[in-house]
């Protein structure tokens, strides 16, 4: 059942960034009563994290959900960890103001293939209709401001700090996608292994529910924790961007979520940039 001598150890896959710290506060330091199960938490960016789950290495993980119609076979979507981009979401930024349309044909760094950020932008703007370039998400601000690129696709953080880099707001792409289709953006989510078997994955998840359920009860303590991982933000800063991100939302999508998830990869497969992910399971 699991790739462990021990059959209650599970990996779990986050990102080291502040939300993810957040949400996982009271599991990683004890507060939280994990049962019979043990975790051991793998910390690694979020392309990585799609590339280990394509492979299936870990029993749960964060995952784009641009890349889940590719492990949708191996994995299915907790209903609990999302990060939803309600009204905001990644943005494309330049050294200068520029209509959206003056994006086509440019050059624009992007954080990875898998991204949902990269699936939102190709749906805006067309598939190959732009070329790109992958760097690592957070040298994207300084990689357009020293002119190495025309436009940056940014997330995480970088969407409350990229005027410090003097660049400009090109089009936000949670606000796009809000107005095209009146539902958030569905970013990113928490996948669980199907190999578990359906009791254990209910079980499972209802702990990782407790954890954010607790650190949204525990708020100070938590960001303080998330601190460790708030790559040049003050601990204010901090606590804006994990409210972004560590919300309603992320304790359960409900209805609306799990309709955004459905019509953000409807409209990916209708655009020849995802496969069909067929039927949806969320846990």
């Amino acid at each position: 059942m699991t790739d462990d001598k021990s059959p209650n150890k599970l990996l779990l896959g986050h990102s080291p960034d502040p939300d993810d710290a957040f949400m996982f506060y009271g599991l990683a330091t004890g507060r939280v009563d994990s049962g019979r199960w043990r975790f051991e938490h793998i910390l690694q960016d979020i392309q990585t994290l799609n590339e280990r789950a394509m492979r299936g290495e870990l029993h749960i993980t964060a995952i784009s959900i641009h890349a889940y119609p590719y492990v949708a076979g191996r994995y299915a979507l907790t209903n609990c960890g999302s990060s939803m981009g309600d009204g905001y979401g990644p943005m494309v930024v330049a050294r200068r103001p520029m209509d959206v349309a003056a994006l086509k044909g440019k050059r624009i760094a992007v954080p990875g293939h898998m991204t949902t950020a990269f699936l939102a932008l190709n749906l805006l703007l067309g598939k190959d209709s732009f070329q790109h370039e992958v760097v690592m998400f957070d040298q994207i601000l300084a990689h357009v401001a020293d002119g190495k690129a025309d436009a940056g696709l940014i997330i995480h953080e970088g969407q409350l700090t990229y005027q410090n880099n003097k660049l400009h707001c090109v089009v936000d792409l949670g606000v796009w996608w809000t107005e095209l289709t009146g539902l958030p953006l569905p970013l990113g989510g928490n996948t669980i292994r199907r190999d578990l078997g359906e009791r254990n994955m209910h079980e499972i998840a209802g702990i990782i529910k407790d954890s954010i359920q607790y650190s949204l009860d525990h708020r100070a303590e938590a960001v303080q924790h998330a601190m460790q991982y708030a790559r040049d933000m003050n601990q204010s800063l901090a606590d804006r961007f994990v409210g972004m991100y560590v919300n309603q939302w992320t304790l359960d999508y409900g209805d609306t979520g799990r309709e955004a998830i459905r019509e953000l990869l409807r409209r990916g497969h209708a655009a020849g940039l995802v496969p069909d992910p067929g039927r949806i399971d969320f846990v």
